[in-house]
């Protein structure tokens, strides 16, 4: 089995539950610099018991591979392995969610995938502390 195909598989299957309230989300994709995962990793270090996707046994086999996205211009078929765990990794939260989105682009898997299913998923309340709904108001043109 190739690499991508391996990374679809873990995507699809592997373990991507947290404890409510603790899921942390970032979004780098498009943008020129990663400045939201180094707030959100910053955030980690401080906020023990809080996770990003990467911390998950799929994120970390997903990593173990060499499979991260960058963040200017990323690999289309690595941002649909991310987004198939994403998708996952939102259906399975719970409770607020901290997310570090600033300028997040329309493209990126949290304006594109996540964002959409959180309002969907009625087990998460708030991001940022905020009503998801009102947080998410910011996103829509």
């Amino acid at each position: 089995m190739d690499k991508l195909a391996l990374a679809r598989q873990i995507a699809a299957n592997e373990d991507v539950s947290t404890p409510p309230d603790s899921v942390v989300l970032y979004s780098i994709s498009y943008q020129p610099t990663d400045e939201n995962k180094r707030r959100a990793l910053r955030f980690l270090a401080e906020h023990p018991g809080f996770y990003t996707l990467d911390d998950t046994v799929c994120g970390q086999k997903l990593m173990a591979l060499g499979l991260e996205t960058g963040n200017d211009k990323p690999d289309p078929e690595l941002l649909k392995i991310w987004a198939t765990a994403s998708r996952r990794f939102i259906l399975a939260a719970a409770g607020n969610v901290t997310a570090f989105v600033d300028n997040a682009d329309k493209r990126s898997t949290f304006v594109s995938v996540e964002l959409p299913l959180i309002l969907q998923n009625a087990e998460i309340k708030n991001i940022n502390g905020q009503d998801k709904f009102v947080f998410a108001a910011q996103f829509q043109e």
